[in-house]
C-alpha cells in the first residue's frame, strides 16, 4: 500500500534574491536558480548593499506582494563571506522583516554551518554549486511556505482554530526562546527529554514524548513510533521500507519509521483525512 500526497500541488512559483560578491559565482548561482521549474524570477545582487537597495525599490515585477501579506521575495540565497556588510549581517536585516523571506546560505566554508543555522537559515549549500543540491534547497523553501500558509493542525473546515497555538519555552545559554507548536514538524524522544524539529532547526525540551502526545493529540499530532510524534498534515507519504512501514515528512526531506502496532491506526487516520491512495 502506498499513500501519496504531492508537496507541491497548487504551489506558486518563487521569487528569489541571489547574492554573491564573486561575479562568476553569482552567474552560476543565478543560472542554477533559473533552471528550477519552481522559480519564476531571480534578482541578482553583487553584494549585501545592492541586495538591500533592490528590496527597497518598488520594482513592478514584485507586484502587490506587500499588500497580499507576502515577503518582498520568497527566499534569499546569499554568500556568507562578502566585503562590507557580510551575509550574516545582512541576514539579520531580513530576519527583522515581517513577513521575512526564507534564508539559504551558500559558501565555500563548511565550518560556518553552525553559525548559519543559529541565524535561522533554512539550508546551507556548499560551493561549487550543484543543480541537484540547490533544487533540494528550493524544495525546502517550498515546504516552508506551504507549512506557513496551511491552517495549523486542529483547524476546522473553515480554518477556525479549535485550540490556541501552544508555545513551548526552550532554554539555551541563559536565553528563553518561545517555540510555537504550529512550527513543529515532528518530535523525537530522547530519554526524559524531547527534541522538537521545526521549520528552522531543532530544540531540546525537558518534556516526555508521552506528555506531548497527550497534549497535542487534538492539534493533529500522531504517535507513529515509541520514539516519534508527527504532525499528521505534514505526512506526504506512507510506504513500505526494508524494516517495515515509513512515513515521509515534506518533500522527501525526512523519513521516519512506523512501528508495526501503530501502522493500522496511522493508515486509518491518513485515509480518513482524504489522502489519495496508489
Amino acid at each position: 500500500m502506498r499513500l501519496t500526497v504531492s508537496a507541491h500541488d497548487d504551489t506558486r512559483k518563487l521569487i528569489v534574491l541571489a547574492v554573491d560578491d564573486e561575479p562568476k559565482g553569482l552567474d552560476e548561482l543565478v543560472h542554477c536558480l533559473r533552471n528550477s521549474p519552481h522559480v519564476a524570477l531571480v534578482f541578482p545582487a553583487i553584494d549585501a548593499s545592492e541586495a538591500l537597495r533592490l528590496l527597497s525599490t518598488d520594482d513592478p515585477r514584485l507586484g502587490d506582494r506587500k499588500a497580499r501579506g507576502l515577503p518582498i521575495v520568497d527566499a534569499v540565497f546569499a554568500d556568507i563571506d562578502m566585503p562590507g556588510l557580510s551575509g550574516m549581517e545582512m541576514s539579520r536585516v531580513f530576519a527583522a522583516l515581517r513577513p521575512s523571506p526564507a534564508l539559504v546560505f551558500v559558501t565555500g566554508h563548511a565550518e560556518e554551518a553552525v553559525n548559519a543555522f543559529d541565524l535561522g537559515a533554512l539550508d546551507y549549500v556548499l560551493k561549487p554549486y550543484q543543480q541537484d543540491r540547490l533544487d533540494r534547497a528550493i524544495n525546502r523553501v517550498i515546504d516552508k511556505l506551504a507549512a506557513n500558509a496551511a491552517p495549523p493542525p486542529g483547524a476546522g473546515p473553515l480554518g477556525q482554530v479549535k485550540n490556541d497555538d501552544e508555545v513551548i519555552p526552550v532554554e539555551l545559554a541563559g536565553t528563553t526562546k518561545l517555540i510555537p507548536r504550529s512550527s513543529v514538524r515532528w518530535v523525537e524522544a530522547q530519554g526524559d527529554y524531547a527534541r522538537l524539529f521545526t521549520t528552522d532547526g531543532s530544540h531540546l525540551v525537558r518534556i516526555p514524548l508521552a506528555q506531548l502526545e497527550e497534549r497535542w493529540e487534538k492539534a493533529g499530532f500522531v504517535r507513529i513510533h515509541r520514539s516519534f510524534l508527527v504532525a499528521l498534515p505534514l505526512i506526504t507519504e506512507l510506504r513500505m521500507g526494508q524494516g517495515g512501514y515509513q512515513v515521509v515528512i515534506g518533500n522527501e526531506e525526512k523519513v521516519l519509521p512506523v512501528s508495526r502496532r501503530r501502522t493500522r491506526a496511522l493508515k486509518d487516520r491518513l485515509v480518513g483525512s482524504g489522502r489519495s491512495t496508489q
